[in-house]
């Protein structure tokens, strides 16, 4: 409406700057001496931006993480440090207290991360005694109790919550992880599969090479270097 007023307006005063003038030839003709005036555009109310940040509404629940910490670069022997989190101003999983940790409190504090949607496996680590990823474990909001975070048990640690993998895909690339066929494929093309035969595949391909079935196990614990451990082993029977 604004818009169409503005219009009328511009009309109006195109009309009323209307004059007559006598051409040449004699006639009279109208000619438009048309100003536009200037449009001014419609007042906005500044306001500030946001103050940066994520602010919770929600009570203080504060909540004690001890997360084991060990550099290579120093002298001091691996220990537990405690982190006190208000987990009021941060997501739900394991993983989003160690995120606001390193952000907020000691950034020196190191572990692996990628899609936090349990389908990398890269934030797998020992959480509360269980093996599991920090993505899709919960946080235990109560706050008299304390959580226990430490690396993958039986794995040399790099720095604190990263440990070495090389073992571990040393080990998985050494079966083949590969579908393979006797026969040569039609024509040069591929082979076409029936679901009948795509479904012998379910619960084989599923494993994301967390490590966490295979850190789990006492015989691997004890053979890491003759047994090959839970996750190579399903891949070499699929």
């Amino acid at each position: 409406m604004k818009h169409l007023a503005a219009m009328a307006a511009i009309t109006k005063t195109a009309l009323t700057s209307s004059r007559l003038v006598k051409s040449p030839s004699g006639l009279l003709l109208v000619r438009s001496v048309c100003t536009t005036p200037a449009i001014s555009a419609p007042a906005t109310t500044a306001t500030a931006d946001p103050a940066p940040g994520i602010t919770s509404s929600k009570a203080p629940n504060l909540k004690n993480f001890a997360i084991y910490r060990w550099d290579p670069d120093r002298t001091e022997k691996p220990q537990l440090k405690t982190y006190t989190v208000n987990t009021a101003e941060c997501g739900p999983m394991v993983l989003d207290a160690l995120i606001k940790i390193k952000n907020e409190i000691d950034s020196s504090l190191s572990f692996r991360r990628s899609c936090r949607e349990g389908i990398c496996g890269s934030c797998a680590m020992n959480i509360e005694g269980s093996n599991g990823l920090a993505c899709l474990t919960k946080i235990d909001t109560d706050p008299k109790s304390e959580t226990k975070i430490t690396p993958l048990p039986h794995m040399y640690v790099v720095k604190d919550l990263v440990v070495d993998m090389t073992q571990f895909y040393s080990q998985y690339k050494s079966i083949e992880p590969w579908l393979k066929t006797k026969n040569p494929s039609p024509g040069g093309k591929e082979h076409l599969q029936t679901k009948k035969d795509r479904k012998k595949l379910d619960g084989m391909y599923e494993c994301i090479l967390c490590a966490c079935c295979t850190t789990s196990c006492p015989s691997y614990w004890w053979n890491p270097e003759k047994y090959l451990g839970p996750a190579a082993l399903l891949q070499a029977h699929r």
